[in-house]
C-alpha cells in the first residue's frame, strides 16, 4: 500500500509544480499581491494548473512508455518501470484533469479557456508536436508562457510587454537547455538518440548552443529593459534620499534585481554544460543550492522594491 502511494506520488511529479508559480507573475509585478480577492483567484489557478500539469504528464508518460524504457533515467518512472499500469494511470489522469477544469470555472471564464488551450497543447505535444524538430521546443516554451497569461486572465491585470518578452525568452532558454542536456546525456551513454527521442537526432550540440546563447541574451536584455522602464509602484521612499541624488537612483531600484538574474542565467548554463542537468529545470533548481538561494534573493528583492521602495 505504501509503495503504491509512493509510486502514485511519483506519477504526479509534484516537483514539476514549481513551474506553476509563473501564474503569480501578473499579480506580483502589478503591485496587487496583497489584494486578497485577486490573490485567492491566483492561488486557485495555481492548484488548477497543478492538476492539469500532473494529468498531462501522466498522458505523456503513457504515450511515451516505449521510448522512456530506453532512456537512462525515465525508464525508472512508474509506468515505464511497470510499477503502475497504464489503465490505472489513465484513470488518475482523467480525474485530475476533470477536477482541475471544474475548479477553473470558479476563477474566470477566460482563465477556463486558457486552461483548455494548455490542455490541448499538452495533448498535441504528447501525440504529435514532440516529434517535429524546433516545434517541440516551441511547444515546451509555450507551456511556460501560458502559465503567465493564465495569471493575467485570472486577475484582469496586465504586466508590461517587456516582462512578457522576458517570459518568452526565458521559456525558450529553459526548453533549449532541456533538449541540450538530453542530447548530451544520451550521447554520453551511447544510447540510440533517435529511438529515445526522434527530434534529438536532428539537433547538434553546436546548434543548440547557438539557440541557448540567443535566448539567454534575450532574457537578460528584455529583463534589463523591463526593470528600467517599469512604472514605480508601492510606497516611495524618495523622501529619505538626499536632494542631490539623481532621479535615476530615486526611481529605478528594480534594476538591482538584474544582478541575481545575470548570476542565475550563468549558473544555469553552468549546470547545463558542466553537470548536464538541464534536462529537468525543476531538478536543477532543487539540487543547486546557490541557484535556489539566488532565486530566493531575487524574489525578496522584487517584493521589497515593488511594495516598499516603489520601483
Amino acid at each position: 500500500m505504501v509503495k503504491t502511494l509512493y509510486n502514485l506520488l511519483r506519477l504526479l511529479r509534484p516537483r514539476q509544480w514549481v513551474k506553476n508559480f509563473a501564474i503569480f507573475a501578473a499579480i506580483v509585478f502589478t503591485g496587487e499581491l496583497f489584494n486578497i480577492p485577486l490573490l485567492s483567484k491566483v492561488v486557485l489557478g495555481f492548484f488548477v494548473f497543478c492538476g492539469l500539469s500532473s494529468g498531462s504528464y501522466i498522458i505523456n508518460d503513457i504515450f511515451d512508455v516505449k521510448n522512456d524504457r530506453l532512456h537512462p533515467f525515465k525508464r525508472f518512472r512508474p509506468i515505464a518501470s511497470g510499477e503502475i499500469k497504464p489503465v490505472f494511470a489513465g484513470g488518475v489522469s482523467i480525474i485530475l484533469i476533470t477536477g482541475a477544469l471544474f475548479l477553473s470555472l470558479y476563477v474566470t471564464p477566460t482563465f477556463f479557456l486558457v486552461a483548455i488551450v494548455y490542455l490541448l497543447l499538452q495533448f498535441f505535444y504528447s501525440t504529435l508536436l514532440k516529434s517535429i524538430t524546433v516545434i517541440d521546443i516551441l511547444a515546451i516554451a509555450a507551456g511556460y508562457i501560458l502559465r503567465v497569461y493564465a495569471g493575467e486572465f485570472a486577475t484582469g491585470l496586465h504586466i508590461s510587454v517587456w516582462m512578457l518578452l522576458t517570459t518568452i525568452s526565458i521559456s525558450l532558454f529553459l526548453a533549449i537547455g532541456k533538449r541540450r542536456s538530453e542530447l548530451t546525456l544520451i550521447s554520453g551513454r551511447k544510447g540510440d538518440i533517435a529511438a529515445t527521442r526522434k527530434t534529438l537526432s536532428h539537433y547538434s550540440d553546436r546548434l543548440l548552443d547557438v539557440y541557448a546563447s540567443i535566448f539567454a541574451t534575450g532574457t537578460f536584455i528584455s529583463y534589463a529593459l523591463f526593470t528600467f522602464l517599469e512604472t514605480p509602484r508601492g510606497i516611495s521612499l524618495d523622501v529619505l534620499l538626499p536632494d542631490f541624488f539623481p532621479a535615476f537612483f530615486e526611481r529605478k531600484w528594480l534594476m538591482i534585481t538584474i544582478i541575481p538574474v545575470v548570476y542565475g542565467l550563468m549558473r544555469y548554463l553552468q549546470d547545463i554544460y558542466e553537470k548536464h542537468e538541464g534536462e529537468s529545470p525543476e531538478k536543477v533548481l532543487f539540487s543547486d543550492k546557490p541557484l535556489l538561494l539566488t532565486i530566493f534573493v531575487w524574489g525578496i528583492l522584487v517584493i521589497t522594491i515593488i511594495y516598499v521602495l516603489g520601483g
